[in-house]
């Protein structure tokens, strides 16, 4: 799905006078799927609510690319109409080197020249379009848990010598949210967390002028992806410190409440759809009998699922199209020329128009075994394609329920197909469900994402920090 301009609404809800800022762990077009959607798409409907006179808030990131990369994410969110104003768009390490040579100001000041880097800690050291270094980050090769090391962050002058050094990632993010909320004066701050990583990291600023809003994006449990499964290490921890943030938005009830009833609600859990931007349906491009899978060939969206259910339907006189990339293309093929399939079954690669494909399906089906929000489920119904799909956490249920589709149990193959059968040959039931499925979709118009923001916001504002 591309990463157009959302549609804002008139009479935005009002808004607590207050510094926004926005904590991203990166934003690079193409990236993340819909974790980089959703994110753009809450900034902009912050500048549509009036934040900054129409700018928004502050973006930050805090990946280590160079400001030349940054400056084309910039660009190419701006040609696509994802950011309201490029400026605010702004990365750590970008500010972190001194036009002289070395860190920032900012940087040499928060480092403690008593801190020494372990001998032994491989480094990766960060030098300006000079060739000057102005930070070395430590390398924790294998671990995801690096963003939490107590190594240094090691700090160079102006004359390419190490000037001192930070505790670890967390004083240097901290040291960067520091310096640019010290602008904000005495204003409260709106903080909205889209990282878990981030939100470890900032889970004990104390800041009394700081609210923090921390987003969710993806399922909290693996497999087998019922309420009570395993969780990774990450999710294991970020859990115990939930309750420290103003509030956790959730994109769909199901895992809010599928949270609230395994873990308590000691913390903050609110509802916020993410925003999703209304279309012009083509109804005139409709081709009869088209059945559509779009999205990244890897192995949890189970397209294999969605080829033998379709190819198990039978229903003479239609064709499949599978819509995406990814690692699982080859073995695809391979199974669409085992099956002997090839004239019935379509690996049409990359689209950058998904709009259109979705303009042109008489039917979108989706095998996943796990989804964290429903935003391709959703736009599939905004341009009147109706879905078949598994019974997945999260978020598909939540939107089909109401309707627009089918849903049948996760994995069983012989259920989809029966689905994909039935409505293939009852145009009239296929027809029916087109009809409704923009009135579905609605409930994730940006309108109602905002409204939904903006309570949680005003909320979060008039109460004491739990950090405090």
């Amino acid at each position: 799905m591309g990463v157009g301009s959302a549609t804002l609404p008139d009479a935005a809800p009002a808004l607590p006078d207050a510094a926004y800022v926005v904590l991203s762990s990166r934003l690079i077009p193409g990236m993340d799927g819909g974790y980089t959607i959703a994110t753009l798409a809450r900034a902009r409907q912050l500048a549509g609510a009036g934040v900054a006179d129409g700018m928004g808030p502050q973006l930050l990131t805090f990946d280590p690319g160079t400001a030349s990369d940054h400056a084309e994410h910039r660009r190419a969110f701006a040609e696509q109409g994802a950011l309201a104003d490029p400026s605010r768009l702004r990365n750590l390490f970008d500010e972190a080197v001194a036009q002289d040579g070395g860190a920032a100001d900012w940087l040499r000041a928060a480092a403690d020249d008593a801190v020494s880097a372990d001998p032994d800690v491989e480094y990766r050291v960060l030098a300006d379009p000079e060739g000057r270094p102005f930070v070395a980050l430590p390398v924790i090769p294998g671990n995801p848990d690096w963003h939490l090391t107590e190594e240094p962050v090691l700090v160079y002058d102006a004359a390419g010598a190490v000037a001192g050094a930070l505790h670890g990632f967390r004083g240097l993010y901290r040291a960067w949210l520091d310096t640019v909320t010290k602008a904000f004066g005495d204003r409260q701050i709106i903080v909205i967390c889209e990282s878990r990583q981030l939100g470890e990291l900032i889970a004990d600023w104390s800041d009394p002028r700081v609210r923090i809003l921390h987003t969710i994006h993806t399922m909290h449990v693996e497999a087998p992806y019922t309420p009570d499964a395993p969780m990774n290490t990450l999710w294991t921890r970020w859990f115990r410190v939930a309750d420290r943030f103003d509030a956790v938005i959730w994109p769909t009830a199901t895992q809010r409440d599928d949270v609230v009833a395994r873990f308590g609600s000691s913390a903050s859990h609110v509802l916020v759809p993410n925003p999703i931007a209304p279309v012009e349906r083509r109804d005139d491009l409709r081709e009869d009998g088209l059945v559509v899978v779009l999205g990244r060939l890897a192995p949890g969206k189970r397209i294999d699922h969605a080829i033998r259910a379709f190819l198990a339907a039978g229903v003479p006189g239609t064709r499949m199209e599978i819509w995406g990339g990814g690692p699982e293309e080859d073995r695809l093929q391979a199974l669409i020329e085992e099956l002997d399939a090839g004239d019935r079954v379509l690996l049409a690669g990359y689209t950058d128009s998904p709009g259109t494909v979705l303009d042109r399906a008489s039917m979108v089906v989706t095998a996943t075994a796990f989804e964290g929000q429903p935003l391709s489920i959703v736009e599939a119904l905004l341009h009147g394609a109706p879905v078949v799909s598994y019974d997945a956490r999260y978020g598909i249920r939540d939107v089909l329920e109401q309707g627009g589709g089918v849903l049948v149990p996760s994995g069983d193959v012989d259920a989809l197909a029966e689905a994909i059968r039935a409505l293939l040959t009852a145009p009239e039931r296929l027809a029916a469900l087109s009809a409704e499925a923009p009135s579905v979709a609605a409930a994730w118009s940006p309108r109602r994402s905002l409204d939904a923001l903006a309570a949680v916001i005003a909320d979060a504002a008039a109460r004491p920090s739990r950090r405090a």
